[in-house]
Formats: C-alpha cells, structure tokens, sequence
C-alpha cells in the first residue's frame, strides 16, 4: 500500500513533516512550499494522502472570517466527547493551518488523490503513545515497534506526526479506522479500538 502522511505546518517558512510508507519501509522529508509537498506526493504512487490538518469547515460558518459562524465541526465535537485534546480550527495559528489544508486538498482532489483528514495526537492517544511534546524518543520506540523500518532516530517531531498519519492511512485502508463527523460537513480518520494489533499484523506478513 502507498500511502503519504503529511504534518502540514501553517506557514511555508516552517516545514512539514512528509511520510512515504511501502510495505514497512518508512522514508521522511521536511519540506515548505506547496509546490515541493506536491511534487513529492506525485511522484510516490500513493493511494491515500493523509493530511494532519483541519480540512474542512464548520457547517453554517462561511469563511473563516465568519465572526459569527460556529467554531467546531462535528468530528471536533466526537473528539471533545472521548475527551482527546486539540486546537479548534478557528484559534489563531489554527486558521492558517485550515487556510492551507483545504487548498492543498482541493489541488490534490483535482489531479485525482483521496485526502483524508487524520489526527496524529490523538492517534498517539488512543496508542497509548506519548505525544511527542511529552517524550519524543518514547514515540520513536513506540513508532518503529509497530513493525517499520526506518532512521527513526534522526526524524524530528513534524516527520514523527508525518509517520503516524501514515499508519492512519494504511488502516483507513485496512478498515482498522473510526470516522468521526459528519461526512457532509468533513470527517476525522481515527484509529479505531485494536488497530494497534491490525497495523502490527500488517508489517510482519
């Protein structure tokens, strides 16, 4: 399975995080404008993007300049529900983030790729995985015990989230998923109970 896992920054001068995975093999990159995050997933192959971005907005708010529209979707909702913590789309930095990824999933949508929008700490969460604020070299092990191969111990924390999406995405494809939200307004992959287990079977056949 080809599948790209992107940790989108808001801004091109920070970079993103980029995960190629094929069969176990894990390759990163950090990169910052539109143009090379595009040409990389190009030239993968990839069946699934799988974005760590907002990529859709509430329904009801028109723009993010809305000052009245609503500010969580129903996906955030079922987030706040299993009491996993995030950045509402519409704080701050956020809305430079949702800017972005819903402009690159319209680019990507059109030259014919799935986008899919995941959630890599709150996939950590439900791995019982430290987020990678809290010990990065924990989530480098937790990571590659899965079953990858990779230079794990010279990917910083954007390439880390980038592989964690990722494997997100290979379960999305395995069915190992839940789907947050409402499909009409914009939905949430997430790992579902035992995916663990799913993408650990995976790697070893």
């Amino acid at each position: 399975m080809h599948v790209v896992g992107l940790d989108l920054s808001g801004s091109t001068k920070r970079g993103s995080g980029i995960c190629l995975i094929h069969n176990c093999n894990v390759k990163t990159f950090v990169l910052y404008s539109d143009k090379e995050i595009l040409e990389k997933i190009i030239s993968s192959n990839a069946r699934v993007i799988a974005v760590d971005a907002p990529l859709s907005l509430p329904k009801g708010r028109k723009s993010l300049d809305d000052k009245n529209g609503p500010h969580l979707r129903e996906c955030d909702k079922e987030l706040l529900r299993r009491k996993i913590k995030f950045f509402p789309l519409t704080l701050g930095a956020m809305r430079k983030l949702t800017e972005r990824g819903i402009r690159l999933k319209e680019l990507l949508k059109e030259k014919g790729y799935e986008v899919i929008e995941v959630y890599p700490g709150g996939a950590q969460d439900i791995w019982k995985f430290p987020r990678k604020n809290k010990n990065l070299e924990e989530l480098r092990k937790n990571l590659e015990s899965i079953g990858l191969k990779g230079d794990f111990e010279k990917m910083g924390h954007d390439e880390l989230d980038a592989v964690t999406a990722a494997l997100v995405g290979i379960l999305y494809l395995l069915g190992g998923h839940d789907e947050y939200g409402d499909r009409s307004e914009g939905t949430i992959i997430m790992p579902k109970n035992g995916s663990l287990e799913i993408l650990k079977t995976y790697f070893k056949t």
